[in-house]
């Protein structure tokens, strides 16, 4: 088989990533990869544990030495779609975009026009960097399609490697603004809870303390509205798959407008929204050509300023 063009892989596993299967564990590396796909690699010899070929159910420990090799990248095959973007910042490397509410980020099966690729295809023509591969060029981090706010996209893959590595060294900045329910007892504070799949709903995310990642978010509150919902500012020190919906969720403070974590029954027309409400406001990173500190920040959507307001007693309430 050549492998000249192979996208290589390695991983050392950690203490919380003791016990787990093989393709999970690299199912959780790979962003971007399903669980299927990377079995059929290991089915292709193309996975090594300490130097020996294994098999996707192998049980890794702590310590053990995980190799992975991709085939090389095809061309992209999803089509350029015109569409008008709000571009915050843009360079040779990397361009920022602020995402609205509704807008998938990457295609996906069944899917596979109308998303934020599709239009940064048109924008940026073939300048975007291939390492996510054929689905997701560019794209090194996203948020769920009813979050707003900032997306940082790479043209180039030596910007692509730079971010991933500030990404898994959690070294880039990233404030988000949510309403959550109630009212709280600390104006601020941290959740730690590791996250992974929810065993009775695969769907969902949910706190895992077996298999789950390690997942760190700190929140403070911006303003206690009319203490039914707050304001508030959720800083997070890692990036897992929902993390803030899941971990707010579960100290009893969950987003306004969550279909997935909120509570059931439905809002008063005047604070119905689409989907959550979370903005990633604040987006600071390294930049990979110049080695300087850039931060950025996206305006909060009209729909989230107006449900502040609404929520704001008026004087004389």
């Amino acid at each position: 088989m050549n492998r000249e063009q192979d996208l290589r892989y390695e991983y050392i596993a950690s203490t919380d990533q003791e016990g787990v299967r093989l393709d999970q564990f690299l199912a959780g590396e790979l962003q971007g990869q399903s669980r299927t796909y990377i079995q059929k690699l290991i089915r292709e010899e193309r996975a090594k544990v300490n130097g020996k070929k294994a098999k996707a159910s192998l049980k890794i420990h702590v310590d053990d030495r995980i190799e992975m090799t991709l085939p090389p990248l095809k061309e992209l095959s999803v089509e350029p779609e015109k569409m008008d973007l709000d571009i915050i910042y843009e360079d040779q490397d990397v361009i920022l975009v602020n995402k609205p509410k509704d807008l998938v980020v990457h295609p996906a099966p069944g899917r596979y026009s109308g998303t934020l690729v599709n239009g940064l295809l048109y924008h940026c023509k073939d300048r975007l960097s291939g390492i996510n591969g054929v689905l997701r060029p560019g794209i090194v981090h996203r948020i769920d399609k009813d979050t707003t706010g900032l997306l940082v996209v790479c043209k180039t893959d030596m910007a692509h490697r730079s971010l991933a590595e500030q990404l898994k060294e959690h070294t880039i900045t990233r404030r988000y603004e949510a309403i959550v329910y109630n009212n709280f007892r600390e104006d601020s504070g941290t959740v730690e809870g590791p996250i992974g799949r929810d065993p009775r709903d695969r769907k969902k995310m949910a706190i895992e303390y077996k298999n789950g990642k390690p997942a760190v978010t700190h929140y403070k509150v911006l303003d206690h509205l009319n203490r039914q919902f707050n304001y508030i500012q959720c800083r997070l020190e890692t990036g897992r798959t929902h993390q803030i919906r899941v971990h707010m969720a579960s100290i009893a403070h969950p987003l306004l407008g969550d279909p997935v974590y909120g509570p059931s029954g439905k809002l008063p027309a005047a604070l119905t929204t689409q989907g959550q409400c979370l903005h990633a406001r604040i987006l600071g990173f390294v930049h990979p050509r110049t080695g300087e500190y850039m931060e950025f920040e996206a305006p909060l959507p009209e729909y989230f300023s107006d449900l502040l307001k609404r929520l704001k007693p008026k004087i004389g309430d």
